[in-house]
């Protein structure tokens, strides 16, 4: 594990560098690595990689093949990547496999409502319900949120502006660049003053994605009126 730059029962922040970060939420094993210019190589069967590019370009080689990626941009990929150049994360989820993506630069707000004035983008959703996520949190100037948990790990990084979190053991600065797992129960809040603040959070497992008996494919299929999903007989056991 790197050396901690600030680290209470309820947030962790990590320094930067090229490699193991931390082992993260044990109930949906996964590991948080990053990379600082050398090159980051993974190998791991049976495991999904959700990758954040903090600073670009940085040169992201998968199966799928080489591709370079900007400042604000991620991923995601399977069993093996390499990285190298620029700065970043990648948080790899055991027994699990992702649809591989490259998406991003991410936008300047959240496009969905979340709490206390903030917002969120699922940047890369579930493919099932329970499989993990990847999303965008933006948090205006003026910001005190309402304290929270989450029933599991919150791993990430703050891309810009700044900010503080606050824990019953006192409150950590946060500014670009600081890489968090804010273990899962762990009772936290943010805060913003004059500035504003965008924060990337993997989060290990969903309550929400589609389901077999639920999604527009199958939903929108419709037999004289009636939608497929209600029709047990026809549906692919």
């Amino acid at each position: 594990m790197a050396d901690g730059m600030a680290r209470t029962r309820n947030f962790f922040a990590f320094e930067w560098t090229t490699g193991k970060v931390a082992d993260c939420d044990p109930n949906f094993p996964t590991t948080l690595y990053a990379w600082d210019g050398e090159a980051l190589a993974l190998d791991a069967t049976d495991t999904a990689f959700f990758g954040f590019v903090q600073k670009g370009p940085a040169e992201l080689t998968t199966a799928s093949g080489t591709f370079t990626l900007g400042t604000g941009m991620y991923f995601s990929a399977n069993n093996v990547l390499s990285v190298k150049g620029g700065q970043g994360i990648v948080m790899a989820r055991e027994h699990h496999q992702a649809f591989f993506m490259v998406g991003g630069p991410v936008e300047p707000q959240g496009r969905l409502k979340y709490i206390d004035g903030c917002t969120d983008s699922l940047l890369i959703a579930p493919v099932k319900m329970g499989d993990p996520c990847l999303n965008l949190l933006y948090f205006p100037p003026g910001i005190d949120q309402t304290s929270h948990t989450h029933p599991s790990d919150r791993i990430g990084v703050v891309f810009s502006g700044e900010g503080e979190c606050e824990t019953p053991e006192g409150i950590i600065p946060l500014k670009p660049g600081v890489m968090f797992r804010i273990p899962y129960e762990g009772h936290h809040k943010f805060r913003t003053a004059g500035s504003e603040m965008r924060v990337i959070a993997y989060h290990p497992d969903s309550d929400f994605g589609p389901q077999d008996e639920n999604h527009p494919m199958i939903n929108r299929t419709m037999v004289e009126g009636v939608s497929a999903s209600k029709i047990d007989a026809i549906r692919t056991k």
